[in-house]
């Protein structure tokens, strides 16, 4: 018998090339050395529709690799559930689970292609099946940016704030990877964003560190909500400082007490925005020469990190440091000046 290697054909697109007669059952379900079978590589790549009708079962679509993913986990990971035949796309086929806990259900999920499940078969029960890091199908949903591909109305308030195995809630995940703006409005209430992870981190914490502040309701950034401090003493305004994110903050609401804020080193915003380069999103009628010169528990002062950092220019021109002169140079090695700030 001629030798074929299934799998790089369909790696490469090349099963049409190949004989009718080769696609057989004792062919499809050779396992490789990580007990992949053809039929897992044909299903990830795309050719389930060139396998004879009478050769996907459910036996066959359910033999798992060594991992314990079935062809129909490698389908849900390819986008190609829709060449699954419909009376194959059970919750029990769909839900047998790999050695991690991962059904074809969460890896649709993840790789977004919930779209292709038949909307019936997303329940709320298979929402909030876990996997062994106690991720929903929700939290793989929110990461991969597939929550507005779940049918209309199935989510609540209650699915959001499921917590995965590092207390993570759905908005948290949402917010890391920017997705909140794939969420009803009414959903995201300040309660919700407020609840914290088990290292004190809140959805706010997650939308700032990552750079989604923007997709944050304006109206629930208050100054109550931007000083919520994690186990850590980072606060919500110090992420926003770091990652620029300050001009998300509304005017009215971007005070000089909240940039006054310390963290348990003592750095305000102001610190973390002139570290990173961002003092130029703090408003001009808030700069002040006592801002600048504010100082952390290790007696360093915004200017001084701003300069050091290159960002110089960032500092309004009227407070903005003379270059010094050949005598400024030689007193302050001399230890008869100092440099400013």
């Amino acid at each position: 018998m001629e030798t074929y290697d299934l799998h790089e054909a369909a790696r490469s697109g090349l099963l049409t090339k190949l004989p009718p007669d080769v696609l057989t059952r004792e062919r499809l379900v050779a396992r490789n050395a990580a007990g992949n079978t053809p039929l897992h590589a044909i299903a990830k790549y795309g050719g389930l529709r060139l396998v004879p009708a009478g050769l996907l079962t459910a036996d066959t679509l359910s033999l798992r690799n060594d991992s314990g993913y079935t062809p129909l986990h490698h389908a849900a990971l390819g986008g190609h559930l829709d060449e699954v035949p419909p009376a194959l796309l059970t919750a029990p086929l769909l839900g047998i689970c790999s050695n991690s806990g991962y059904t074809a259900f969460h890896v649709a999920a993840a790789n977004g292609h919930l779209d292709q499940l038949p909307a019936a078969l997303v329940t709320p029960t298979i929402l909030l099946t876990r996997t062994q890091l106690g991720n929903t199908l929700l939290h793989e949903a929110a990461e991969s940016g597939t929550l507005d591909r779940l049918p209309a109305g199935i989510l609540t308030a209650a699915h959001l704030l499921e917590r995965n195995l590092g207390g993570e809630t759905v908005l948290h995940v949402a917010a890391f990877n920017g997705h909140l703006d794939q969420l009803p409005p009414a959903l995201l209430t300040a309660d919700a964003l407020r609840e914290a992870t088990t290292a004190g981190d809140t959805v706010f914490h997650a939308a700032a560190i990552s750079g989604h502040l923007g997709q944050v309701p304006a109206g629930l950034l208050t100054h109550d909500n931007l000083v919520i401090a994690s186990k850590t003493g980072f606060t919500v305004i110090h992420a926003a400082a770091e990652t620029g994110q300050l001009a998300q903050i509304p005017r009215d609401r971007l005070t000089a007490d909240l940039l006054l804020t310390r963290n348990d080193n003592g750095d305000t915003p102001l610190h973390a925005a002139a570290f990173e380069g961002h003092l130029d999103q703090v408003p001009a009628e808030l700069f002040t020469a006592e801002l600048l010169n504010v100082r952390n528990y290790d007696g360093i002062t915004v200017g001084r990190l701003a300069v050091k950092g290159g960002f110089t220019g960032q500092i309004p021109a009227a407070l903005r440091p003379k270059t010094p002169g050949p005598v400024s140079k030689l007193l302050t090695r001399l230890g008869m000046s100092r440099a400013p700030f």
